[in-house]
């Protein structure tokens, strides 16, 4: 059995640590997601991983899933960061912002990548935040919203920086805002997003958030050939453990049905 947190209200408590900018950010996006929907957070973290490195690894469901990890996070009293893609570092308004944040940035492909994800790796030995990463790296393209296979970035990170990792499951985020495209060109992306998330509040979707038991990655060590994919083999098992659960009435599909999400990958993490 796990604790279950209800919505009273509650803010996470001030501390000189977060930057005024993101505290102003994490209280605004407490409200937009109780605007869109009924937020449900069940476990949560060890008192002893607080206010000391950590990572944390959550799957990913749709655009809106990062607003309610940021509303949970807030509402168990943290103020989480992002290990971010550059181009929303660099976006006007917003950019500036996330920077000041102190949010992590990493270029996937890009010539510097190797450099940032040493740079990433200080930032997370020294940061009193916990980060929150996507292995998956993108919105599941599974039929079934199940994991993808995702990518051994955040475990190289979580072993080469010697941090826990927590993993996070979610289920709902995704009815609030449909996927959309992978590049906006136009106004014609544009318009099923803002439709969907028009109507998310007179559908009220529930927002379930899962904080798991921290994973043991103590038999896998940094720079060991093959303990990269298996740590991360680890974390998606444990990600996907939690899900299950959240999801007991949507085994296979689910229910909300999004036109505009892909479905050409299969979850290798799926429970049989």
């Amino acid at each position: 059995m796990v604790a279950l947190y209800h919505d009273d209200g509650r803010a996470t408590r001030r501390d000189e640590h977060v930057p005024l900018v993101w505290r102003t950010m994490l209280a605004l996006d407490q409200g937009l997601v109780g605007l869109a929907g009924n937020l449900r957070v069940s476990g949560g973290v060890p008192g002893e991983l607080r206010g000391r490195p950590l990572l944390m690894a959550a799957n990913h469901i749709g655009v809106f899933d990062a607003f309610v990890l940021m509303a949970a996070c807030r509402r168990i009293g943290l103020s989480p960061r992002f290990l971010l893609a550059g181009g929303l570092l660099d976006a006007p308004l917003i950019g500036p912002a996330l920077r000041a944040s102190g949010h992590l940035r990493v270029d996937r492909g890009s010539a510097s990548a190797v450099e940032q994800f040493g740079q990433a790796v200080e930032a997370l030995r020294s940061t009193r935040a916990p980060i929150i990463v996507y292995p998956e790296g993108r919105i599941s393209h599974d039929p079934g919203l199940w994991p993808e296979r995702g990518k051994t970035g955040a475990a190289r990170l979580a072993l080469a920086a010697d941090v826990p990792v927590v993993p996070i499951s979610q289920w709902g985020a995704h009815e609030a805002v449909y996927w959309g495209t992978e590049t906006v060109r136009g106004l014609s992306d544009i318009v099923p997003l803002a439709r969907s998330g028009f109507t998310a509040p007179l559908r009220r979707p529930t927002f379930r958030v899962h904080f798991g038991e921290p994973v043991d990655l103590s038999a896998f060590r940094a720079g060991k050939a093959g303990d990269a994919v298996k740590a991360h083999a680890e974390i998606m098992r444990a990600i996907t453990a939690g899900l299950a659960p959240l999801r007991r009435d949507e085994p296979d599909r689910p229910r909300f049905h999004d036109p505009t999400r892909p479905t050409d990958t299969r979850s290798p993490w799926r429970p049989s």
